[in-house]
């Protein structure tokens, strides 16, 4: 039987150097980040992002995020404005995805930004992924490690899990930190929130102190996180949930959830951060265990429980 792990490499200065010369060569790469592992390829190379886009059955209509090591080195891509700015002294490198208007001379392959005039771009604060980024001279496209519509990976192992061998190289960088996407808002108008994260609306709103908008509906995909159906384990989800069977998994929050075996207490000290950063995991364990429905207590919809709501609702879509 194969070992399906493999082609999980730890952190060194060797693995470290095959990892850039595959890149440099247009090869797709298992890459992690203090949000979610990411499949990462050369953002200027049309045909590494073709890749990505076969590997993840992702459509194409759905734009890439390109990462930067800083913003110098986004400068020649996109507008950088005044908003971007009191941001990214904030919050950079971090969980914060800036939608901003791409430059006519940018090198930005058109299947980044799904041939937008649009492009997303983040700073990532992985010590690993930073390490990358400031060796090569090109942003990487790194969407989430797995298969569009599916839970999205926090460790190396669920990056091979959902992959097998289709990917040379996956680093292992330990558990993703914040273990939930970051967040996404539109510098391009009136700043707009397009997906929660870690970094809610009210720490974005004491920064640049003005009313930020939520986007409710649309019917544009201009960024990642927008697919009505997203972050699903394939098994049916009830939200907002008091009782369970014993046949069911029931996903919990806080310490006055006593504890059964299909009971998964995202966070006993009701901590939303930690309930974020739980998520995922929590969600490929009852996977694994095999559990036909997952049922969800009522989450705080406030600050990061305003982005596991989120999640949890596209997971739920039919």
């Amino acid at each position: 039987m194969k070992n399906i792990y493999s082609n999980i490499f730890s952190y060194n200065k060797k693995s470290l150097h095959k990892t850039i010369v595959n890149l440099k060569m247009g090869n797709i790469v298992g890459l992690p980040t203090e949000t979610v592992y990411g499949l990462a390829g050369n953002a200027y190379l049309g045909e590494s992002i073709k890749k990505i886009y076969k590997l993840k059955k992702r459509p194409k209509i759905n734009p890439l995020i390109a990462h930067y090591f800083n913003f110098k080195n986004a400068d020649n891509d996109v507008v950088l404005n005044s908003s971007f700015f009191k941001l990214y002294k904030k919050f950079c490198p971090g969980p914060i995805t800036f939608i901003l208007k791409k430059k006519k001379k940018s090198k930005i392959s058109s299947f980044v930004s799904a041939n937008l005039n649009t492009q997303a771009i983040r700073f990532p604060n992985h010590k690993i992924i930073r390490l990358i980024l400031k060796n090569i001279n090109f942003p990487l496209a790194m969407p989430s490690a797995n298969i569009s519509s599916n839970i999205s990976p926090v460790s190396a192992e669920d990056v091979a899990d959902e992959f097998k061998r289709k990917i040379k190289i996956i680093l292992n960088g330990g558990k993703s930190k914040i273990g939930i996407e970051s967040t996404v808002i539109d510098l391009t108008g009136k700043p707009t929130v397009l997906r929660p994260g870690i970094i809610n609306i009210k720490m974005i709103n004491k920064i640049l102190k003005t009313k930020i908008n939520i986007l409710k509906k649309s019917s544009k995909i201009i960024s990642p996180g927008m697919l009505k159906r997203h972050y699903s384990p394939g098994i049916p989800i009830f939200l907002n949930q008091k009782i369970v069977n014993n046949t069911s998994a029931f996903i919990t929050f806080g310490k006055k959830h006593i504890n059964k075996k299909n009971y998964f207490n995202l966070s006993k000290r009701s901590n939303l951060d930690e309930a974020a950063s739980n998520l995922y995991k929590t969600l490929r364990k009852i996977k694994k265990l095999k559990f036909k429905k997952i049922y969800v207590v009522k989450i705080p919809n406030v600050g990061s429980g305003m982005a596991i709501n989120d999640r949890l609702k596209r997971a739920a879509k039919k």
